[in-house]
Parts: C-alpha cells; structure tokens; sequence
C-alpha cells in the first residue's frame, strides 16, 4: 500500500467506508474530480506538508473600505510615505 494515493470523488462516494479504511491504516488519499485534486484525506495528526490555518486564505473578493475623510493619496504619494516610516534620517539609528 503506498503512502499517498489518488482516488476520483465518485469513488469516495460510492465506497466510502473502503476508503476511510486506507486513511485508518496510515494512507494519505487525495480525492480527485475530473483528475484535479481537490482534498487530501490525512490520518489524524498526520503531517501533511501543508499549514491547515484557522481562517480564510483565500481573496474574498473587493474589499469596501469607508471614507475617512483623509487626503486622496496615489501609488507613489503612499509609498513615499510608508518608505520613510521608521527610518532615522541622521544616521543616528533613532527617529529623533
């Protein structure tokens, strides 16, 4: 039995249990749909080789920011902003 396996998501549905069985006995199984993988089913408390993180990574779309009344800023204005932030300008490794 190899450690990782492919199986199509038509399978999972239709022998489910047999599959649960190889993820019971230390298999990693990748569910496919139309050959694209789209799930791996690990052991529990196996490593995966992925972080699993707690929240949304993904993009969520647009994002709708308020207006806060502040200066209308380009590209160029904000990053000459953000670029001196922090930095000492004496060379004395303060901002003061």
């Amino acid at each position: 039995m190899s450690d990782n396996a492919e199986v199509p998501l038509r399978q999972l549905n239709q022998q489910t249990s047999r599959v649960l069985a190889r993820v019971a006995a230390g298999e990693t199984v990748t569910i496919t749909k139309d050959g694209v993988p789209i799930a791996d089913i690990a052991p529990r408390g196996a490593l995966t080789g992925r972080p699993v993180y707690p929240f949304r990574t993904d993009p969520m779309g647009e994002l709708d920011l308020p207006d806060l009344g502040g200066p209308v800023l380009d590209d160029d204005e904000i990053e000459a902003v953000l670029r001196g932030m922090g930095i000492a300008t004496d060379g004395s490794g303060t901002d003061d």
